[in-house]
């Protein structure tokens, strides 16, 4: 697999940081984790980080945003970890902050790119997965950009122990269309899916996101699709 890795500037080289970028070192240092101190615990957010059992489940939610589901997640699932990526300064201390206040303490955040996360977390070290509204880069140049593609998907089934799912909706047909295509390529064995998920079975254990309220409103349906690491998945 390609070794073309996005960067991300540093967050101790911002001359006049903001209180959200200097919040991420400082008072939310024990819970948020800047692009360098998130690495450092590849292999170990179990034992150094949430210091729980070795069996303890780590989901993860790639993009955050404002932090309601993540919030929601980590509140409704107190006996499993949950680690959130956030790109943006403002969002990602507002989604810690939210869980935080709502008395999760099961729940971290790093500023990093879902498409380094091998870089942060060891094969095997991970659970389930939350992919909701990413960017759809439409432009077709954009696309290497994507969140849910061929390479990406490989790198995450290696992090993820057996048994583990990825959850992906998006309000964009056109990326969700694709998306399958990419995912056909991987090992993981698609359980569920729909163009509309309002108008499905799914709809009754569904959380709705700020995104999805949005495009609700609107009258876009919403895609969905459930992939599941099983060991019958072909490697």
């Amino acid at each position: 697999m390609s070794e073309n890795r996005p960067r991300l500037s540093l967050t101790r080289t911002i001359p006049k940081p903001t209180y959200y970028i200097s919040a991420i070192d400082h008072e939310y240092g024990k819970y948020a984790f800047n692009e360098e101190r998130a690495a450092l615990f590849k292999g170990l957010w179990r034992s150094d980080v949430f210091k729980v059992n070795p069996l303890t489940p780590i989901d993860l939610e790639f993009g955050t945003g404002n932090g309601y589901h993540f919030s929601h997640h980590a509140l409704s699932n107190p006996h499993r970890c949950l680690v959130g990526f956030e790109l943006k300064y403002k969002p990602l201390i507002q989604s810690i902050r939210r869980a935080l206040h709502g008395g999760a303490q099961n729940a971290r955040i790093l500023r990093y790119h879902a498409h380094n996360a091998d870089l942060a977390f060891a094969p095997n070290e991970i659970n389930n997965v939350y992919i909701h509204f990413p960017d759809p880069w439409e432009r077709p140049k954009k696309f290497k950009n994507r969140i849910v593609c061929e390479t990406f998907l490989k790198r995450l089934f290696e992090l993820q122990q057996w048994d583990s799912f990825v959850e992906f909706k998006t309000d964009s047909r056109s990326y969700f269309l694709w998306a399958l295509d990419e995912i056909a390529k991987t090992p993981y064995k698609i359980v569920y899916q729909t163009l509309d998920l309002h108008q499905s079975p799914y709809k009754e254990n569904n959380f709705v996101t700020a995104f999805e309220k949005i495009f609700l409103k609107k009258g876009i349906p919403i895609n969905v699709c459930r992939l599941v690491k099983t060991k019958t998945c072909k490697t």
